[in-house]
């Protein structure tokens, strides 16, 4: 006979529950409580205001039946309450809770296991059981109770509301283009339609905010109340409803939003708030909390100059994953203590809609709740003291202000520290550059402050613009957290060529401004991890480091070229020097939409925490890489994955031979690998190569090649391998730009190839005539007159072997190129030279084999799906067979082999595993040039097969039905 029955076990759950979610209510073991069935009772019910009931099925385990009784309670309403449950979770109480003699001890202590079900959703996990403790089971109550269908509608009625409201605007710009500029300049933004929707946006926002608060204070209306005999329009009504909000305070929701609605003509004004009134009542009566951060989605898809700021929305899921691990590292805190909490600093210097500061908010709240603090206590004192945000947007602070406000919108607070930072060219003839600014100097000139009111002028209908001063103190933060803009501050090629600097082109800087603004960042950044060619985004990692305190945590959304891009160099010296804990994040899907953090940059990401050193502690000698098959779907998710990493321990290093990484499995579904890598100054080229990895023992593999070792999986020793880098032996050419002009001084120009050119090159790709080993130069060069003494230099650099920068795996089968005559490599293929010209046939050989594909893929960027690409430079560093141990025999025997393979055609690379010449290739590589015998050829077939299942060398690209591994 069990000690405890499941109702007293429920009874002890719900009273538990209550502690731990003080903002709830919690029913255990109550009827009347399911709308339509008064005699049922759930076994825990818990009702948030804002947000979908949650329902929370128990049995001892086994609990046959506990999925189907809260898969029942699905669909089913509150009584007294239109809600309905969206989300059931079943919990397993284990024995221990069973034979407890005291039950609030065992829930405590015992590990409980659950499962959470939806309407319309499938399972999660999708099999297997979630596992954790009572505060987990609390957290997964909040996350899942997001009511997902009232957000969506409650999104797309907002943005289908400033859709319609728009041409309003549009109109008026073309009657009153004065008007029209004057809504840009409070915007801080270009007179363009983009920047009109996105005052719609913001009025809008403001009307939701209004219609939120309103009977919370006894002056603030409804906004059907509003407008009559007092007020003779809608406008003025509104705009005099806003003053009395401002004289309470929310400055950072309604100050811009009330100077917008005041420069409008009453017509306009009026036609506007027909449209926009009626959206935000139909947001506000979805009965959807203010965190679920409905107006940032919509900014972020009206965002103007977002080509340029290269600013982009950072995904709930991936903000509240990025900060759980970085409040986690954060220094020991007493989080039941508010006065403990109000000490903290944290920062984000381009906090764009606010997503990550929200995220850390909500994850210190959540831990002061359930350290027995109340969350409203804790309000003011988050706004007013702990949380900074800055952007070069007036509209992007107003977003930030909104969603932090809305937290707790009935609670009131003195000021925040918001701010508009100056960008561009100022009225003293001087640039600015933003948050940058704060590189130079701890105290700046905002350009608005909207959270102050004591620092606002004028009187209502007057515009209340302010600049003021503001101290952000160096080594003051205990956490930087943030998704800066990724934009590069360099001229270069592709969609913006036509651009003097894309970094500074936002909000239409002239030429001039930008020449300026660059020149600036360059002085400011001088002496930092600053790189012009990684972009701004390493501004602000050196920005993120001027401002943290010894201990401080260090957390980023960041390009994945940070891990191998040679301009992110200085990046990862810092961090060798300076940082610890080190956690890296990255996703290895298969296509690019889903490679990202953030939404719609359709390149791949990564996320990154680390711990800035205490005075006295000694640097990192390992840093740990989760790569994700998926990025979180949702909240639980991202709880999941977070407390897996920070509870994952005895993680292989890819030093540790080819036996994988540590699984993180949600429920028995295998959700990522983690493995770690050494870290150091002797190790940054390798360190970080781990990223965006799905099977960790092909990472094992490829770092024991860069270390003259062949370690395959199943062997219990490596074997040697001669392999040592290609700037040892070989010397590289030039860099396209030295070649060809003009703009450039470059001694050539270039036209399309002839037999008898006098200098031939292989300049581009073109796959389809790229199957063979020996390929045909595609252009020749032309000298320029004046520049032949420079064209002979650049010419004695011509080669006859030629290295792949910019291999698109799932369509090209060449990491090396050879051509019979000597010629120059351009931007696709650059010149390799040897000393002795018989290294070029082992040198292609070598790289054409799996394990020179798959040496090249280690050591390339891949931040785009079914592509490696790299620099001419980073080629110095990539690891080759070392054919100086050649003996003269195998010499002859790899020109023989060359021979061999003139007329083989190759499959491309993702397809090696299948290609029988590629087959073929490894062979004579391996046992006839090598030496090595069967078995390990036959591993190395195995390692084929494993390298092209990896999704950023096939890309998503389909392969052949039934095909076999070829051998």
């Amino acid at each position: 006979m069990p000690r405890q029955t499941e109702p007293n076990a429920n009874n002890a759950l719900g009273n538990l529950l209550r502690r731990m979610l003080p903002g709830s209510k919690v029913h255990s073991e109550t009827t009347q409580t399911l709308e339509g069935f008064p005699g049922r009772h759930p076994d825990a019910l818990i009702v948030s205001p804002g947000r979908a009931p949650v329902v929370v099925e128990a049995e001892y385990e086994p609990a046959d039946e506990v999925e189907q009784d809260a898969r029942g309670r699905l669909g089913i309403a509150i009584a007294n309450d239109a809600r309905v449950i969206e989300a059931a979770i079943a919990l397993r109480y284990p024995q221990a809770v069973e034979d407890a003699y005291d039950l609030d001890a065992a829930l405590r202590t015992a590990p409980l296991s659950y499962s959470v079900l939806y309407a319309d959703t499938p399972r999660f996990p999708t099999s297997g059981w979630l596992t954790g403790g009572l505060s987990d089971l609390a957290d997964l109550i909040r996350l899942v109770s997001v009511p997902q269908k009232e957000v969506d509608n409650a999104t797309e009625a907002l943005e289908s509301g400033i859709n319609r409201a728009a041409p309003v605007l549009d109109r008026m710009a073309e009657l009153r283009p004065y008007t029209a500029a004057a809504l840009a300049g409070l915007l801080g933004m270009a007179d363009v339609p983009q920047t009109r929707r996105m005052a719609c946006a913001i009025i809008a926002n403001a009307l939701v905010f209004h219609e939120r608060i309103a009977g919370m204070h006894p002056e603030v209306k409804l906004l059907r109340q509003l407008a009559g005999p007092a007020a003779p329009t809608l406008q003025d009504a509104i705009l005099a409803a806003w003053q009395g909000i401002l004289d309470i305070n929310y400055y950072p929701i309604f100050a811009i939003a009330k100077d917008l609605l005041m420069q409008l003509p009453s017509a306009d004004a009026a036609e506007l708030l027909d449209v926009l009134r009626p959206t935000a009542q139909t947001v506000d009566a979805a009965g959807v909390d203010n965190a679920h951060d409905l107006t940032g989605r919509v900014f972020q898809r009206l965002i103007a100059d977002r080509k340029y700021l290269a600013t982009f929305y950072t995904r709930p899921e991936s903000a509240t994953l990025l900060a759980r691990l970085a409040v986690a590292k954060m220094p020991e805190v007493d989080w039941a203590d508010a006065a403990a909490i109000g000490k903290l600093r944290i920062g984000d210097f381009a906090c764009g809609t606010g997503a990550l500061l929200s995220a850390v908010y909500d994850q210190i709240a959540a831990r002061h709740e359930r350290a027995g603090g109340q969350a409203a206590a804790l309000h003011p004192i988050m706004l007013e003291e702990v949380l900074y945000g800055c952007d070069v947007m007036p509209s992007a602070v107003h977003i930030t202000g909104a969603t932090l406000s809305g937290a707790q919108p009935n609670v009131d607070y003195r000021q925040s520290r918001l701010y508009t930072m100056p960008y561009g060219r100022q009225s003293d003839d001087s640039v600015k550059i933003g948050s940058l600014e704060l590189l130079q100097t701890s105290a700046v000139q905002t350009l608005f402050n909207t959270s102050d009111p004591a620092l606002r002028t004028g009187s209502a209908g007057e515009e209340t613009a302010a600049q003021v001063s503001v101290d952000i103190p160096d080594s003051g933060f205990d956490l930087v957290i943030m998704n800066p803009p990724f934009t590069r501050a360099t001229n270069h090629e592709g969609a913006h060529a036509d651009i003097v600097n894309p970094a500074f082109a936002a909000f239409d800087s002239s030429k001039a401004d930008m020449d300026a603004m660059g020149k600036r960042m360059r002085s400011l950044g001088r002496d930092s991890c600053y790189d012009g060619k990684a972009g701004l985004a390493s501004a602000f990692t050196a920005l993120a480091d001027k401002k943290l305190k010894p201990g401080g945590v260090l957390a980023f959304v960041l390009p994945l070229s940070m891990a191998s891009g040679a301009s992110w160099e200085k990046f990862r010296e810092m961090l060798a020097g300076g940082y610890t804990d080190l956690e890296v994040l990255s996703i290895a899907a298969a296509d690019n939409d889903h490679l990202s953090f953030s939404a719609d940059t359709g390149m791949a990401e990564c996320l990154f925490v680390a711990r800035k050193l205490r005075n006295g502690e000694t640097p990192a000698e390992q840093a740990r890489f989760t790569a994700l098959r998926r990025r979180p779907p949702g909240f639980a998710a991202a709880a999941e994955v977070a407390k897996g990493i920070l509870s994952a321990t005895e993680i292989r290093g890819i030093e540790d031979g080819p036996y994988g990484g540590t699984e993180l499995n949600i429920g028995s579904e295998n959700a990522a690998e983690i493995a770690s890598s050494k870290f150091g100054f002797s190790q940054i080229l390798t360190t970080f190569n781990v990223v965006r990895i799905k099977d960790t023992s092909v990472a094992q593999v490829a770092y024991s090649l860069s270390e003259s070792q062949l370690w395959l999986p199943t062997y219990k020793e490596p074997l040697p391998l001669p392999v040592t880098t290609l700037s040892t032996i070989g010397q590289r050419g030039l860099v396209h730009r030295l070649i060809l002009g003009p703009p450039n001084p470059a001694p050539f120009t270039k036209t399309k190839s002839s037999p008898t050119a006098t200098y031939p090159s292989l300049w581009n790709h073109d796959a389809k005539k790229e199957t063979r080993m020996i390929c045909e130069p595609d252009s020749q060069l032309l000298v320029r007159k004046g520049m032949e003494d420079r064209a002979s230099a650049v010419w004695a650099t011509a080669s006859r072997a030629h290295q792949n920068l910019d291999f698109r795996f799932n369509s090209q089968p060449l990491a090396a190129a050879f051509t019979e005559r000597e010629c120059v490599g351009g931007t696709a293929w650059p010149n390799v030279s040897f000393a002795d010209d018989r290294f070029d046939y082992p040198f292609v050989l070598w790289c054409n084999s799996i394990l020179g594909l798959l040496s090249f893929w280690w050591r390339a960027n891949r931040q785009q799906s079914g592509r490696g690409r790299t620099t001419i430079s980073a080629i110095d560093a990539l690891p080759i067979l070392d054919l100086r141990a050649l003996t003269e025999a195998q010499l002859v025997k790899a020109q023989e082999i060359f021979d061999e393979f003139r007329d083989k055609e190759l499959r491309p690379a993702y397809l090696a595993d299948l290609d029988p010449n590629r087959a073929l290739l490894d062979r004579r590589v391996l046992c006839d040039l090598l030496g090595f015998d069967e078995p390990v050829y036959q591993g190395v077939r195995q390692l084929a097969a494993k390298w092209c299942a990896e999704p950023s060398v096939h890309g998503g690209k389909a392969r052949p039905k039934g095909a076999r591994l070829a051998v």
